[in-house]
């Protein structure tokens, strides 16, 4: 190992003074100079690095030329430059277009969230339709029996208005410094909360909107299947029909049949299926409703109750229902993980795109369902929503088919919602195994974890039918997820000026969910107990 003398060019050797190096001012130094500031320019050793040669360049003579033509060796063309140039000018533009290295986990590429980053925008808005919209709007005519005309459409458009927002907040949240992306929920939970209170605020509500969700969609698919086959087959049909608990059992059946897609990209052509008939099926209810009138002796006074207790029981539960019916922010930051980010192109921008589309749809679903359903049936609306009410008063005077296709097209958006609902506790299944093995799932593995979560869920179906009896209390637990959570995070990660519209708007926003968290799930609760819900375990109507 010969020794370098001090203050030398790396890439001069003492020995041979007619080689030249170039200092940062573009002026010619020899070997036998000092050259303690001498030093190639950037792009230069990069090149040189990569192809593990060392570029000497032979004495020029001496010429006047002016100073922008002797800035760099790499300016002359000559034949052993140019290459060099074109090299060096590839690998500058894929640099700057790469913009950076993403700090992924070593499993990401193994689980079904991560493991296909070739995203859009069109997937997110199929996604966010498809999760933002579904049975749970269907619901929204009941609150406006508690709170009527002024006071519901201010709470919808509340609600509406303030999950948008803290959408966005996410959006940006998912990769707040470049190279660092969030890709669950729960992740940027862990990360901003801590692991031990990120788990114990969001690991109970994310479960239920993943596994709960698709336990109440087993429910309102399979009794849309059963209605579906009712009005098929006719009142003089022979064939011996289905119990409630067979028809849950056909369409978990179908949903994890459909739940082999092995990645959330390769489920967007599913998610886009139940987009287009989740506002489909709203459309027609809602057309319908109004297209046959009010019926006779509609009142739009809020419930009459026995008590002053009653009537705030009442409000509360409506408000939960609102915020029941706004959920999917569980589901945001794993869309916006398979698209691809960079520091030219992050991922915030398509994601957003679709986030705007998706929720226009979103509110021409939930305002006219709404509006509409309480206008139609005012008070007299059932309690498990608008499309009972459809097939209560109306089913003898509406066209077959158009209530069989309703009832169809309810059925193929709970299959498609299942999908994407189910597909965190997939990821969460496989990276139990990923972590302790260190290797992707096998094929048949995965099979046999999306079966056992259908079968999980296929039980909790069965054993809590009532599930959509308790809307307004659900809608109490998971608000925190939707409203709360996601203001508290932006303080914590952009550390907005204190005292700055930013903090107040986030800290006021957040503590106010927290606090109407915790009265809507109090509220839910004395209702129920107070109400006397017949919970019927295993006995599906």
């Amino acid at each position: 190992m010969t020794h370098q003398p001090r203050g030398q060019c790396a890439h001069v050797s003492p020995t041979l003074p007619q080689h030249r190096c170039i200092n940062q001012f573009g002026s010619h130094q020899t070997g036998a100079s000092k050259l303690n500031r001498c030093h190639w320019r950037t792009t230069l050793p990069m090149a040189v690095e990569m192809s593990s040669e060392v570029l000497s360049l032979p004495a020029t003579p001496k010429v006047s030329a002016p100073p922008s033509a002797m800035h760099s060796p790499l300016s002359m063309a000559t034949p052993r430059a140019s290459p060099l140039r074109k090299a060096v000018a590839n690998m500058r533009g894929y640099l700057e277009e790469v913009g950076h290295i993403t700090k992924l986990d070593q499993q990401d590429a193994w689980l079904p969230i991560t493991e296909s980053r070739n995203g859009n925008a069109y997937y997110a808005a199929f996604h966010n339709l498809c999760s933002g919209v579904g049975f749970q709007a269907l619901v929204l005519p009941v609150a406006f029996t508690f709170l009527g005309w002024t006071w519901g459409i201010l709470c919808l458009s509340t609600a509406f208005i303030w999950q948008l927002y803290t959408l966005w907040l996410l959006v940006q949240l998912h990769e707040p410094v470049p190279g660092i992306r969030h890709s669950r929920y729960l992740q940027l939970a862990n990360d901003v909360f801590g692991n031990k209170l990120g788990k114990l605020l969001a690991t109970f509500p994310i479960t239920y909107l993943s596994a709960g969700t698709c336990s109440a969609l087993i429910i309102v698919g399979g009794g849309s299947m059963k209605l579906f086959f009712n009005i098929v087959c006719g009142p003089t049909c022979e064939a011996k029909p289905l119990t409630s608990v067979e028809w849950y059992l056909v369409f978990t059946c179908l949903a994890v049949i459909l739940s082999q897609l092995p990645n959330l990209n390769s489920i967007a052509g599913v998610s886009l299926v139940g987009a287009v008939t989740a506002v489909s099926y709203c459309t027609i209810i809602w057309v319908v409703s109004v297209g046959h009138g009010r019926l006779p002796g509609v009142s739009y006074d809020p419930v009459s109750t026995t008590s002053a207790t009653d009537r705030v029981l009442g409000i509360l539960n409506a408000i939960g229902i609102i915020a029941f019916a706004f959920r999917g922010h569980n589901l945001v930051l794993e869309i916006q993980a398979t698209m691809p980010s960079s520091v030219k192109h992050p991922s915030r921008v398509p994601m957003w795109r679709g986030v705007k589309a998706a929720y226009l749809l979103v509110a021409f679903c939930s305002y006219p369902i709404a509006i509409c359903g309480f206008w139609a049936y005012g008070n007299q609306i059932p309690t498990n929503g608008i499309l009972q009410a459809l097939y209560a008063f109306h089913g003898r005077d509406t066209s077959q088919v158009v209530l069989g296709l309703t009832s169809l097209l309810v059925v193929i958006n709970g299959l498609s919602s299942f999908q994407i609902y189910a597909m965190p506790m997939f990821d969460n299944m496989e990276a139990g195994y990923t972590g302790k093995k260190n290797k992707p799932c096998p094929w048949w593995l995965r099979s046999g974890f999306r079966a056992l979560f259908g079968a999980i869920s296929f039980l909790i179906a069965v054993a809590f039918p009532f599930l959509s009896d308790l809307a307004g209390l659900i809608g109490g637990i998971a608000l925190p997820v939707t409203l709360a959570y996601p203001c508290f995070m932006w303080i914590v990660v952009k550390k907005p000026a204190r005292n700055g519209s930013m903090w107040y708007i986030n800290w006021a926003l957040g503590c106010l969910g927290m606090g109407l968290s915790v009265v809507l799930v109090v509220g839910g609760l004395w209702r129920l107990i107070d109400a006397g819900l017949k919970l019927q375990f295993f006995k599906p109507q």
